[in-house]
């Protein structure tokens, strides 16, 4: 069985997940541009939360396409 994956948050001893800088959360989204699982991204229920709540800001402030076309 594979180790499970650390989050990158807790490691860099991150608190807070920028929203206004759209290029670190792209490895957040899936090919279609749908927000990864928890389980895929290999971060922590709390900070999953915290990039799901990012990814929504920064779709709403146009920084992120809601698709692809």
């Amino acid at each position: 069985m594979a180790e499970k994956k650390q989050c990158v948050f807790c490691t860099k001893n991150q608190k807070y997940v920028d929203y206004k800088n759209p290029e670190p959360l792209r490895p957040f989204l899936s090919g279609q541009m749908k927000i990864a699982s928890s389980r895929r991204s290999g971060v922590c229920a709390k900070h999953q939360r915290k990039v799901s709540t990012a990814l929504k800001r920064a779709r709403y402030l146009g920084l992120i396409p809601y698709v692809l076309h």
